[in-house]
């Protein structure tokens, strides 16, 4: 019941403004634009969406950083419950509604506890977590609040994940937010009758 809780848990946000950077017509693509493609089709099996629309712009950024999220995204040494744990509270943060509607579900079927996300989703520190995930939890939290990391903290994340396990849990963070800003400056809108999940931050 929790999960169809979670996944049910939509808000009202306005309408928003047009999307400022929409697919760019075949015709118009750049040979460096048709190779960036190529290049994302191949090594996701995919098509271009979401975020990767208006990083098109510039395709040199784009392949690196489809390079980066092929290894945060499905190579790191975090299991999914955790990886997409840092990847929903990096969506919570910046109220990326396409991150979030993508990674979700994701988290849930990581194995990620509904109530840890309804948490997430409304701005709180889960009350009950698995000892890896409070240690991944407070690393991000502290590092994004102070722009530092206490000795404590520190210390407890590397028992928790290991040295490689704190530097992709750091990697999530910069990667995501990246998507973030560039999803949220474009408006890249939400995939055709998907519902926003995230209110407004609260503050």
């Amino acid at each position: 019941m929790l999960v169809a809780i979670v996944v049910t848990s939509c808000f009202a946000v306005p309408a928003r403004a047009q999307d400022r950077m929409p697919a760019i017509p075949a015709d118009k693509l750049t040979d460096a634009q048709r190779q960036a493609i190529a290049e994302f089709k191949a090594a996701r099996s995919a098509d271009v969406s979401g975020p990767f629309i208006p990083l098109l712009r510039s395709p040199e950024v784009m392949t690196r950083a489809r390079a980066m999220g092929d290894y945060l995204r499905f190579r790191s040494s975090l299991p999914p419950r955790l990886s997409e744990f840092v990847i929903l509270m990096t969506a919570r943060r910046w109220t990326q509604q396409y991150e979030w509607n993508a990674h979700q579900p994701l988290a849930l079927q990581g194995g990620l506890k509904a109530d840890v996300v309804q948490a997430i989703a409304e701005g709180r520190r889960p009350e009950q977590m698995a000892a890896d995930e409070g240690a991944v939890y407070t690393l991000v939290d502290e590092v994004e609040r102070n722009h530092s990391v206490s000795d404590a903290t520190y210390a407890r994340a590397v028992g928790a994940v290991g040295e490689q396990g704190v530097i992709d849990t750091l990697g999530l963070v910069g990667y995501y937010t990246t998507l973030a800003l560039v999803m949220n400056t474009a408006r890249t809108p939400l995939p055709a009758g998907a519902t926003a999940g995230l209110a407004p931050f609260p503050h």
